[in-house]
């Protein structure tokens, strides 16, 4: 039997045919041989296409047919506009689709955040635009070889209209907030993101965040969150997550759940509980993660939070003060009234590895720990640590995490997959977080065909239908025919991620194919210079 779409049982000319692949179809439901029919970019028909012709056709016997991969968490779309071969990284991995917009989004802009952006011209941006609705226009006048969504940041709306301090906002500027996110929603950015670690997303209390949610849900929209605390205090920021979502009406999804610092390991339990817990009481709730035990973060996140209050270029100004470096090293050896990520690497620079720096004089520094940095300084650890945060542009990965929490998050449900970095281009770049380049396929490697912690199946389903789903791309996800034909093809047995901490800037290997609306953009593991991506918007 054949199943069609839209052009009855007659014979027809179709674009492409993939024939005797072993399709995972993104539901979760087991493998099984058959045909896909594409014409037009959609999947027009699957079953037996033996009798039907078609332009071309691939071969895909021994091979898994999935869906495009989602990454939930793909950081920026502007690298794409500044390098159009910062794709690649994300296509090797089998990512069709990223959403951006978590700590920052593209929009909204004003004067005085347009010329503190983190693209400045000199990286090929130039930032000429106020709203996504002009963005969008730009990225699509360009051209992208993969399908980008967008957030709209909480932290962004709060900065164009009370800018860097910690302070909340009056009637006045809560209504001029709210109509920001609503101008983001009307212009298709599917929802409201919030990073609750990094000034001044970290000063909005949650009451603020529920009005902007409620604005976001009035569009259809979701909200989604880095939490307020990944460690000691993970239970409460979960807490806060489901308290927004449930005042505001309108789902939740936590960004790259994790229980930080050693202590806090076995929250990931009680956290997964808690979200399941929610589940069960009608609350939509789901999460994702990236499978690495190194996080990455600003190394000025080191620092206690408050100190930013007054803006980050007046505080890091003071840096030099060897007084001020006295007291805010006790501060961090003393306390854990914040996300104190000194102690959750347990107390040792050793553990923070830094992975891109600001400076070019600073490159020697990448890949080597604090620790080793102060070495090849001959100074005090201490200050080689300050010296590196008051220069800026210092980027680290502390061992934070462990083996079995992932192992633990992956077996539940309801969370999905995400990188949690931009596109990169290895040519280009001084350095990277692997998971830029091998976290969907060392899923597949390493948890599903080397440790056997999930099916192959499940693994499929959390990086298709299940983000396709949280994320309202009800034509993505799956392989049904008059869906839209985003697929990848690939030998289980080969599928492999390459870079290391070590070596970051290493494609993954292993996706023969990866077909965008029905075009390969990888064909037979050959990288093709089309641009078939498209912003997809929020309707």
């Amino acid at each position: 039997m054949i199943l069609l779409a839209g052009l009855g049982r007659a014979q027809q000319s179709l674009d492409l045919i993939i024939k005797h692949g072993r399709i995972v179809d993104g539901s979760g439901n087991p493998w099984f041989i058959a045909d896909i029919g594409i014409r037009n970019g959609l999947i027009t028909a699957v079953g037996d296409l033996a009798g039907s012709g078609a332009t071309r056709i691939i071969d895909a016997t021994g091979r898994v047919v999935a869906p495009g991969f989602i990454d939930m968490m793909g950081a920026s779309s502007l690298a794409l506009l500044a390098d159009p071969a910062t794709a690649e990284s994300k296509l090797r991995q089998g990512i069709t689709t990223i959403l951006v917009g978590e700590v920052e989004s593209v929009a909204p802009q004003n004067e005085r955040t347009m010329r503190g952006f983190i693209y400045e011209e000199d990286r090929g941006i130039r930032i000429d635009w106020r709203t996504f609705g002009e963005y969008f226009l730009k990225l699509e006048q360009a051209g992208i070889s993969l399908n980008v969504v967008h957030n709209v940041s909480a932290g962004q709306v709060r900065r164009v209209v009370l800018g860097d301090e910690d302070v909340a906002p009056n009637s006045g500027q809560m209504a001029q907030m709210k109509e920001l996110v609503a101008q983001a929603m009307r212009d298709g950015a599917v929802g409201l993101s919030s990073a609750l670690i990094y000034p001044p997303g970290s000063y909005a209390k949650t009451g603020e965040l529920i009005e902007l949610a409620r604005e976001a849900a009035h569009y259809g929209g979701i909200y989604m969150t880095h939490l307020r605390n990944e460690s000691s205090q993970l239970l409460a920021a979960i807490d806060e997550a489901i308290l927004i979502s449930k005042e505001a009406g309108i789902p939740a999804h936590i960004f790259h759940l994790k229980a930080a610092g050693q202590a806090n390991w076995p929250l990931m339990t009680q956290a997964l509980k808690k979200i399941q817990d929610a589940r069960d009481q009608g609350v939509d709730i789901t999460a994702d993660i990236y499978p690495y035990i190194r996080n990455r973060l600003v190394l000025g996140s080191f620092l206690p939070p408050r100190h930013y209050a007054r803006g980050a270029e007046a505080f890091l100004a003071t840096l030099s003060d060897p007084k001020i470096r006295k007291d805010l090293r006790r501060q961090i050896e003393m306390t854990s009234d914040w996300e104190n990520w000194y102690w959750h690497v347990g107390k040792d620079w050793a553990n923070v590895l830094i992975t891109s720096v600001g400076r070019k004089e600073d490159l020697q520094f990448v890949g080597k720990s604090v620790q080793e940095v102060a070495r090849m300084r001959n100074v005090d650890v201490w200050d080689a640590f300050f010296d590196l945060v008051k220069v800026g542009g210092v980027n680290v990965a502390p061992k934070s995490m462990n083996e079995e929490q992932k192992r633990e998050a992956l077996r539940a449900p309801f969370v999905a997959i995400d990188c949690d970095d931009a596109p990169t281009n290895p040519a280009t770049a001084a350095s990277a977080h692997p998971r830029a380049f091998g976290t969907f396929p060392r899923v597949l490697a390493k948890y599903v065909r080397d440790e056997k912690v999930i099916p192959l199946e499940d693994a499929i389903r959390k990086m298709t239908s299940l983000p396709a789903n949280r994320l309202r791309l009800w034509n993505r996800g799956r392989i049904n025919p008059g869906l839209v034909a985003d697929l990848v093809i690939f030998d289980p047995s080969k599928v492999q991620d390459l870079a290391t901490f070590e070596k970051p800037l290493v494609q993954s290997v292993g996706m023969d194919y990866v077909i965008i609306s029905g075009r390969p953009v990888i064909d037979a593991t050959k990288l093709i210079d089309i641009r078939p991506g498209e912003v997809i918007r929020l309707r």
